[in-house]
């Protein structure tokens, strides 16, 4: 990839966001990690992110409450939501409120790459 895009990652469990940053980057994007939605939403690089892949369950912002933040900011980041807790009504609020795609931990390379080559189709 000439011009490596941006991908950021938002996880509260260390060896989760420790997972997806190294897949990403054999994927040849550049990652960017935060453990948590605030540390996202403080830091200077939302503007460089092409896409942003975060777990829905976190404590204190949960990721629908950080996709309604985003949006509120007017930044209109695709996201990529994943959870070891799927909710069909979570999950059907997310996608109504824009998310890209929504993965079920454990999930596929494959599975993911589909996911990501939607999401910045968006951007």
């Amino acid at each position: 990839m000439l011009n490596p895009q941006t991908i950021a990652i938002v996880d509260d469990d260390a060896s989760v966001l420790a997972a997806l940053v190294g897949l990403i980057r054999s994927f040849g994007y550049i990652s960017q990690p935060f453990s948590s939605a605030q540390e996202f939403l403080n830091s200077d690089t939302i503007g460089e992110c092409a896409c942003l892949i975060s777990d829905i369950q976190m404590p204190l912002m949960n990721g629908i409450e950080l996709q309604q933040a985003l949006q509120a900011r007017g930044i209109g980041i695709p996201i990529i939501f994943v959870t070891a807790f799927p909710d069909e009504r979570v999950q059907a609020k997310a996608v109504d409120t824009g998310a890209a795609c929504v993965l079920h931990k454990p999930f596929t390379e494959d599975a993911l790459v589909a996911c990501l080559e939607r999401a910045l189709q968006y951007r």
